[in-house]
Parts: structure tokens; C-alpha cells; sequence
């Protein structure tokens, strides 16, 4: 074998750290060794791995290629040196997990006690943002993202999935009546985020509001003024009243604020004490939002990241 498992991990470490310099205090070495790995990498391959410009690295055809197998040769060879050292180690060291605040406070935070008492060497910091966070420059060892993921660098789990539902608070309707179908909306307060828009198309079927009365085109002019012009995947509302946190908007629609579209996991609790109704469940669309942990793979995090989300993914009813 001409390549060996140093000079894959220094070429993955390049990759995952965006640069040469930055993979080089990562693996603690030195600058001009990590590039000559680089070069001896590719002298033996025979093949460019990655294009460098003064500004950023760009992996070719064939660097795509090669770093999806050194990344499983790399993971391979942890599996196999974590699973000798597992029974006699008890995992410890600090984890920091990264997630949206709704996520996060209804989620994460109410098993921390349970992960503390099963895992008590492990110092979790848990950290919240409503944007996706670079995990490196954050110094996040686990973040958790919803919906389609972006970033193929990264290793996933998937932690399962939720609908997102429309929903107001029992004291709102009962003051500004209960809408029965889309064109009803229009006379409502409704709740949206101020980022990312696309959390403000909500998961109804525009046919809903069609009326026997209306033709096609006068029901597409009365969508168009309270919606925007969209296909059937979804209505884009225009919010009368905007929060860039999903806990926002949840605490507003508890505050009869009016009507919101929220995850399953946010408001399972309010749902089934009646602090909040759904509407419109005839018009939903069995929209399912993923929800996954994303991390690097690193041999000296292994035990703590797969000791997290094992025990995470069992809590979660997802």
C-alpha cells in the first residue's frame, strides 16, 4: 500500500479545516509538513488532489473521490480502536452541542440530568442558535440541524423527523374566530419568522382556499395578496408580526398573538394540555422536517459524541 493513514488524515484535516495552515494547529504539526504530506499524497496517487489558490482549496474530481474513502478507511480504523478501549474507559472530557433554542429547551435540556447521572465525566456546554453555526470556528463538537442538510463534510445521524402545524391559542379564536379554510386567514394576525423565509410557507395545500364562487383566476389574485404566487408545496405568508426564534413565536401564539406554524416537537406539550389548537388540519400537507446531529469525526471525541446521541436519540420521540 503506497499511501498511509497519517497522510489520509492530514489530507481529510485539510479539507475539513478549510485550509493548510489551519489543519496544521489542528494536528498540531507545522505548516510545511502538512503541505508536504499533501504533495507526497498526490506524487504517490499520481493524480492533483486539490486545487490551492491564495484565498481557498478546491478538491478536484478525483480529491472528491478519494476523501469519501478516506474518510471511511479513517472511520473504520477509530470504530476498531474505540471498541478495544471502550469497556475500559469511562468516556469523559467537555462535549459542546450546539442547537436552535426550541430544540434545545424542549429536547436536549429536559435529559441533561439523566445524561449527567449515566456519563459523569463528560462536561456538556450547550449552546443556541437560530443559524447554522460553523462548527470549527464555533468550536462545536455536535450541532443540530432541521431540515435538508447542507454541509457534505460533515458525519449525520439522523434523530428523526417532525410536522410543523398551524396553531393558536384556544383565547385567540374564541376572540377572532377559527379560520376554515385559507381565504379565512386573511382576516387573522399571523405569527412568522424574520429568518430563514422559508419557514414562512406553511404547509397548507392552496386549493383550500378556493370558494365554489371564485374562478381560478380571482381565487389566484385573493391568494396572491395575502400569500404571494406559490405552487401547491406550500403557502409563503406575508407574518403581521415576525420573531427570529421558534420559542418567540411559541410564547407570542401562548399570548393569543395570533396564529402560528410550529414544529411538533415545540408544542407537543401545549397541544395536549390545550394551551394551543391546531386549524386548518384538513388543508395540512404531510410535510415531514428531518432533524439530524452533525460533527467531524475525530478519534479523541469518538466516545463522547456516540455516548451523547445514543443516548439522546433514545429519549426522543421523534
Amino acid at each position: 500500500m503506497k499511501t498511509s493513514t497519517d497522510e489520509l488524515l492530514v489530507f481529510v484535516t485539510v479539507i475539513d479545516a478549510g485550509s493548510i495552515t489551519a489543519a496544521a494547529e489542528k494536528l498540531q504539526q507545522t505548516v510545511s509538513g502538512v503541505s508536504r504530506a499533501l504533495t507526497r499524497l498526490e506524487k504517490q496517487l499520481g493524480v492533483a488532489l486539490i486545487l490551492r489558490t491564495t484565498r481557498r482549496l478546491q478538491l478536484t474530481e478525483e480529491g472528491e473521490l478519494f476523501l469519501e474513502r478516506a474518510r471511511t478507511i479513517l472511520a473504520a480504523m477509530e470504530d476498531a480502536e474505540e471498541a478495544v478501549t471502550r469497556h475500559r474507559e469511562q468516556p469523559s472530557g467537555r462535549l459542546r452541542v450546539d442547537a436552535a433554542t426550541p430544540f434545545m429547551l424542549h429536547c436536549i435540556v429536559p435529559h441533561t440530568a439523566a445524561f449527567a447521572a449515566r456519563y459523569p465525566d463528560i462536561q456538556l456546554e450547550l449552546t443556541s442558535n437560530e443559524r447554522i453555526v460553523d462548527l470549527l470556528e464555533q468550536r462545536v463538537d455536535i450541532a443540530i440541524r432541521i431540515g435538508a442538510l447542507q454541509d457534505s463534510t460533515l458525519h449525520a445521524r439522523s434523530l428523526g423527523v417532525s410536522r410543523r402545524r398551524v396553531v393558536a391559542s384556544p383565547a385567540y379564536l374564541k376572540a377572532h374566530g377559527t379560520p376554515r379554510t385559507l381565504d379565512a386567514l386573511r382576516g387573522h394576525r399571523l405569527i412568522g419568522f424574520t429568518a430563514p423565509q422559508q419557514l414562512n410557507r406553511w404547509p397548507l395545500r392552496l386549493q383550500a382556499a378556493r370558494s365554489d364562487a371564485d374562478t381560478e383566476a380571482q381565487q389566484g389574485a385573493q391568494q396572491g395578496a395575502l400569500f404571494g404566487d406559490e405552487a401547491n408545496e406550500g403557502l409563503a405568508i406575508q407574518p403581521a408580526l415576525s420573531a427570529s426564534s421558534g420559542e418567540t413565536i411559541r410564547q407570542l401564539a401562548l399570548g393569543d398573538a395570533g396564529i402560528a406554524c410550529l414544529s411538533d416537537f415545540m408544542t407537543a406539550a401545549d397541544r395536549a394540555a390545550g394551551r394551543l389548537v391546531t386549524v386548518l388540519d384538513d388543508a395540512l400537507l404531510a410535510e415531514r422536517q428531518p432533524i439530524h446531529a452533525v460533527y467531524y469525526r475525530s478519534a479523541a471525541l469518538a466516545a463522547r459524541v456516540q455516548c451523547f446521541l445514543a443516548f439522546i436519540a433514545g429519549r426522543l420521540a421523534l
